[in-house]
């Protein structure tokens, strides 16, 4: 603590202002006397110290902004000279801190203020906190000192051992701002002031040894790269000689890049970009992982064909020839891609080939049930148009990088498989099938077939942007061809902006067609059999199509006909059957077995499904076309008080609607219909659609459970060769559907000879076949009554049946 104050005496001082700069007590500093306010000052001190004894005493005071501050420093005028640049100056020392009080007249032209000494002693000896104090400045200023080499300065510090006047010692440190000065000088208390130069010459050092790190690493950095800059041009000096040596000519890898990105036929934009990466090339070093993902970029972009096209055959007749040899039915698809063909043809003989940048590609989408042919169609559409074919496989993609490619910044990356299917094909206008687009998926990597949207719009796709690539491809003149076997599992967005086209399904000639014409020659072969020797019956294949198999495709058939094969193959060998052999319609059980589906009107009487009231056919869509559905229904037994309404077979919510929607006709037209409704009150009744395991869902079965409840209740027997869909409403309107042409096709095929549809579902008819048309008598009703009217048989006898407990 310091010693209590002694009274000093008041002193009238002549003011010598200093601007921006702090002098402390025990400092000694020159002044320019050609400075008017510091002559004057200079001059008054001496005026005045005529009269009295001892130097001329001046008050040292800082002024910052024409501001002072309030506490000066007595100077006394050493010396009156000149300087070393010859002018004229003062040599002053500053003695003790003076707080200043009032201005007051003086001799000169000096500002004269009233000041009082500030007392600044302490108690003899150091306590114990302060000389670890002392101990510490000294210390730090001792390193401080010895880094700049001030040697002299260093004994000089260690000298001192007053608090006040080695606090005051820092203001000759140069890194001290005017602020942090003046705060030393207003710190009248010395410990204070000593732990303040402490704590200012602390954080410099710190910040000192943090600059020193830093500019130590740059410079080791530095020298390390000059280092490897000299040992690059050795190894290029060491590289030339041995390439002279050897008789060699070849240039630096990076020069090899350049030539070829110069040589190559790049748009412009895309040259510019390669250029660019081959700079970075250049710049990049042999151990740097940038290089080889830069190389490989330029791989790939010079790989790519950007202006290589196959010239498209417009042969049209020739065109439709070579889809009639390779495919039997699929009218639709052969006539859209005669369409497009034709089209192409005049806009090509007019000079229309590119409008708006977009040359004229399509996007179709093939939707069918498995083994129609929508696969081997796109090789057959790429073979008409005279084009290059290439297959992207989307089934259980999930990651959106798959389409759109990944970015550079991944080790490993790569582009995307639309970019890898049109560098495959070699051309920029190949047929690309994007196969099973609908079994897409997506998960936390993203949602593939939204990178789908941009390939496959014909108003985007000409500057589709791959993620790895990052410049524009032109997909204009490709053309996609995406197969699924669900519109429904396509995401709105995606299907809009395709043109579907459906392939419902062959029918029993088609089949026939298919299996003698296709899928007969290339069994013989894989079996290593010639065409000679083994021959199947048209009513074999007949019999195989209709009855060994029940599809919408021929993938089974031809399974069939690949095992009937096998088996002749095989008795062969073991001698027990001779060559040349004719497969005839007997002979289908003794080599292949028993047929798996037998059409429900071949079947006993007795043991036909509709054998019993309460069972009715209808007509359903799966994902492997169109099928068959029957529905069963049964009253419970009333002394089981069970009542209420049971659906069993795993339904959907709407196909559960539509149930009670054919309870709730019945029970409220019972008396029209001349239905016993009244045992639906105190009964049970429970609907049943078999075939649990598969989910079932959608309106259409709604006339069928109708049908199947009003049989059940009149005791009539349902036709054994009708089948029926169409949606009810609650006042037994029948409702359209969708999938017409499907379900018929499953109707015939199912040996169905009578089907009952909605009248608004009439047009759809235009679709099916003809041949099928002709088999079946199709009945397109408005109202439910119709229904029942031709499904239900003639009550046995012209008397109604007993209403059975179970059907």
């Amino acid at each position: 603590m310091a010693a209590e104050s002694t009274a000093f005496t008041p002193l009238t001082l002549p003011v010598l202002p200093l601007d921006d700069e702090v002098v402390l007590p025990g400092m000694v500093v020159p002044l320019d006397l050609s400075d008017s306010e510091v002559r004057a000052a200079v001059e008054a001190a001496q005026a005045a110290a005529r009269s009295e004894p001892g130097k001329p005493r001046v008050l040292l005071v800082p002024r910052i902004e024409g501001t002072y501050a309030k506490t000066g420093v007595l100077g006394t005028v050493e010396q009156v000279g000149r300087l070393a640049d010859g002018d004229p100056g003062a040599l002053i020392r500053g003695r003790s801190r003076v707080s200043i009080g009032a201005g007051t007249t003086g001799p000169g032209a000096a500002l004269w203020v009233e000041g009082t000494r500030i007392d600044e002693s302490v108690p003899d000896p150091l306590p114990g906190q302060v000389a670890e104090l002392v101990k510490e400045y000294k210390a730090l200023a001792t390193a401080w000192l010895r880094k700049r080499g001030a040697w002299q300065v260093v004994d000089r510090v260690q000298a001192i051992d007053d608090v006040s006047a080695l606090a005051d010692n820092s203001g000759y440190s140069p890194f001290l701002t005017t602020e942090q000065k003046i705060e030393l000088l207003e710190t009248a208390e010395p410990v204070a002031r000593l732990r303040l130069a402490t704590r200012q010459l602390r954080d410099h050092l710190a910040e000192q040894d943090v600059a020193e790190t830093i500019a130590k690493d740059v410079q080791e950095g530095v020298d390390k790269q000059q280092r490897e800059f000299l040992l690059r041009r050795q190894l290029e000096a060491v590289r030339k000689e041995l390439r002279d040596l050897n008789g060699e000519s070849e240039g630096e890898e990076s020069d090899d890049y350049r030539a070829r990105v110069e040589a190559a036929d790049l748009p412009g934009k895309v040259r510019e970009a390669a250029l660019k990466e081959v700079d970075k090339l250049e710049r990049a070093s042999d151990a740097s992982p940038e290089g080889s993902w830069i190389r490989t970029w330029l791989d790939t972009v010079l790989e790519l064909p950007w202006n290589e096209r196959t010239e498209d055959v417009y042969d049209i007749q020739g065109a439709r020839a070579v889809l009639d040899a390779e495919h039997a039915g699929l009218q639709d698809v052969k006539e859209r891609i005669t369409e497009y063909l034709a089209v192409r043809k005049r806009r090509s003989d007019r000079g229309l080939g590119v409008i708006g940048g977009r040359r004229g590609g399509a996007v179709l989408a093939l939707v069918g049930p498995p083994g129609v042919g929508k696969t081997s169609l796109g090789e057959s559409v790429a073979h008409a148009m005279g084009r290059k074919f290439v297959r992207v496989a989307l089934g259980g993609v999930r990651d959106e990088a798959e389409i759109r490619g990944h970015r550079r910044t991944y080790v490993g990356a790569l582009p995307g498989r639309i970019v890898r299917a049109v560098k495959e094909a070699g051309s920029m206008n190949p047929v690309v099938l994007l196969d099973e687009i609908d079994k897409v998926g997506s998960d936390f990597r993203g949602d593939p077939a939204a990178a789908l949207l941009e390939v496959l719009d014909p108003a985007q796709n000409h500057t589709f942007r791959d993620h790895y690539l990052e410049v524009e491809l032109d997909l204009s003149d490709v053309v996609f061809l995406a197969t699924a076997n669900v519109l429904e599992a396509i995401p709105e967005a995606l299907a809009d902006r395709m043109e579907i086209v459906r392939l419902d399904g062959y029918t029993e000639d088609e089949k026939i067609v298919i299996a003698r014409d296709h899928l007969l020659p290339r069994q013989l072969e894989r079996a290593g059999l010639d065409k000679d020797e083994v021959t199947i019956e048209e009513d074999a294949l007949r019999k195989l199509a209709g009855e060994y198999t029940r599809e919408a495709g021929v993938r089974t058939l031809e399974r069939s006909v690949a095992r009937l094969l096998r088996k002749v193959a095989a008795q062969h060998e073991l001698g027990e059957r001779e060559l040349p052999f004719t497969v005839t319609e007997g002979d289908l059980r003794g080599l292949i077995g028993r047929p798996h589906h037998v059409p429900e009107s071949a079947q006993d009487p007795a043991e036909r499904r509709t054998a019993v009231p309460g069972v009715a056919t209808g007509l359903a869509v799966t994902g492997a076309g169109g099928d068959v559905l029957y529905v069963e229904a049964s009253l419970a037994d009333p002394e089981t008080g069970a009542a209420g309404l049971t659906l069993t077979g795993q339904l959907g919510d709407v196909m559960k609607e539509s149930a009670q929607i054919a309870l709730s006709f019945l029970r409220s037209h019972g008396a029209e219909l001349e239905l016993p409704v009244g045992d639906l009150k105190d009964r049970g009744v429970h609907i049943h659609f078999p075939a649990g395991a598969v989910p079932k869902d959608g309106p259409s079965a709604g006339v069928t459970m109708t049908t199947a409840l009003a049989s059940l209740l009149s005791g009539r027997l349902v036709r054994t060769d009708v089948a029926m869909t169409g949606e009810v409403s609650l006042t037994g309107r029948v409702l359209p559907i969708g999938g017409v042409k499907q379900k018929l096709l499953a109707a015939h095929r199912a040996g169905v000879t009578t089907v009952i549809i909605p009248k608004r579902n009439e047009p759809d008819l235009d679709d099916v076949p003809a041949e099928v048309l002709d088999k079946l008598d199709v009945h397109a009703v408005t109202d439910v009554r119709q229904v029942l009217e031709l499904a239900l048989a003639p009550a046995v006898n012209g008397a109604e049946a007993e209403v059975p407990a179970a059907a």
